[in-house]
């Protein structure tokens, strides 16, 4: 078992890299763009797909950057899930004009997330624009059900039609682009947060997920992507010095980057995941959560890289909100040894043990985090955790040879 477990996790004996070695040593896709003299879009009228991660070393946002570079007409603004400023909640179109800061007006087009019919640029906006390119500067999480990566692969399909240039200014993958874990995405399944066919944390960069997509044939655009420069694999964001912006609402830190991919799990439940409280996704709770009962099976796992206490939070938004709910603590001790899918799978048993009457799964949502319907028959059949971590390892062994294919670092 734990040779098999080795053999599956890609490089995931890699030691942490100090952060002094790193130290302003890394340039996102913005910043070596600018410093190519934004050789990619010279001489073409382009449409940016950002929000507000985009942003350079010294913290000016991309549509400023690309608004005042020489040889390019940034001609409208395209926004993904929680809008432009990152503030939006539920993922609500958002639309309008935005003003520069010489006073020029860009039109901003409804977030690519909603309804399905709204999540790519139409061609017929992409006509009257009269666009050449689509670029896209986004920092995603690592996770394949956090909707980012998604709104970029359909976005390069709507280019492709188009018969526009799709140009990806890279960033890294804040949860290290090392290790792999959980199934890989049955092909049967297809949604804004189950579109790409790789495991659950993926280990890639946006501009190599890009590559992936379109060696899938799914999207056959015309492809460039303007690569880091001095990334390494095993960096954590920490390690690069670029800047932090929390990408969404509740993703405030790199811990809760971190244990999201199996934490977030839990947003197909009945349990809150911490939404509301100090610390979203490093906690799990409910009014009639038996937090003893649960951290005993906890303890006894002994799990490698975190440790759980009891912790009781009262949410102000989302699930509970408003209502004293006990529960679950996770603390990051080692984050090169934490395994957030193993976490999810002795934190869900040990649920599911300790409240057969009142835990509840909804499973056509967790059926696309997971991505699997072998997950639900081995829950549904009593099994334990160890048994959930063996389907979840299969995994990266099957998505080894497609992933080692499209890296770029």
């Amino acid at each position: 078992m734990k040779e098999h477990r080795l053999a599956v996790l890609v490089l995931a004996a890699l030691l942490s890299v100090p952060r002094a070695a790193a130290a302003a040593q890394v340039l996102a896709g913005i910043d070596v763009l600018e410093e190519d003299g934004f050789r990619p879009l010279q001489g073409r009228r382009i449409g940016l797909i950002t929000n507000h991660t985009g942003k350079d070393r010294a913290g000016r946002s991309t549509i400023e950057v690309l608004a005042h570079a020489p040889g390019v007409t940034l001609a409208a603004l395209f926004t993904p899930e929680h809008g432009l400023k990152g503030t939006i909640e539920e993922g609500q179109p958002s639309s309008g004009t935005v003003v520069l800061e010489d006073g020029r007006r860009v039109p901003l087009f409804n977030s690519l997330y909603g309804p399905e019919t709204a999540r790519a640029p139409t061609p017929e906006i992409l006509a009257d624009l009269k666009l050449d390119a689509l670029v896209f500067d986004i920092q995603d999480i690592g996770a394949r059900f956090y909707t980012y990566s998604a709104s970029m692969a359909i976005a390069m399909e709507a280019a492709a039609k188009s018969g526009l240039r799709f140009v990806v200014l890279d960033r890294p993958n804040p949860i290290s682009g090392t290790v792999v874990e959980g199934p890989l995405l049955d092909p049967s399944i297809r949604h804004i947060t189950a579109y790409f066919p790789i495991p659950v944390r993926h280990g890639l960069t946006m501009g190599e997920l890009a590559r992936l997509h379109s060696q899938s044939g799914k999207a056959g655009a015309d492809l460039e992507v303007v690569r880091l420069k001095g990334w390494k694999r095993e960096f954590w964001y920490d390690d690069t010095d670029l800047p932090w912006t929390p990408p969404s609402p509740n993703m405030p830190d790199l811990d809760a980057a971190a244990l999201y991919p199996g934490v977030g799990c839990f947003e197909a439940t009945n349990v809150a995941v911490g939404r509301g409280t100090p610390v979203p996704f490093r906690w799990i709770g409910a009014p009639w959560f038996d937090s003893r009962k649960v951290l005993k099976r906890l303890k006894k796992a002994k799990l490698a890289g975190v440790s759980f206490e009891r912790e009781e939070f009262t949410p102000t938004k989302s699930v509970y909100e408003g209502k004293r709910s006990p529960g679950i603590r996770v603390r990051i001790t080692d984050r090169n040894k934490i395994r957030p899918l193993e976490v999810f799978a002795h934190l869900v048993t040990a649920v599911r043990d300790a409240h057969p009457r009142d835990f509840v799964v909804r499973w056509p949502e967790i059926r696309r985090m997971v991505g699997t319907d072998r997950f639900k028959e081995l829950y549904e059949s009593k099994a334990d955790a160890k048994t959930l971590i063996r389907h979840f390892d299969e995994g990266p062994a099957q998505f080894e040879a497609a992933r080692r294919s499209v890296l770029l670092y």
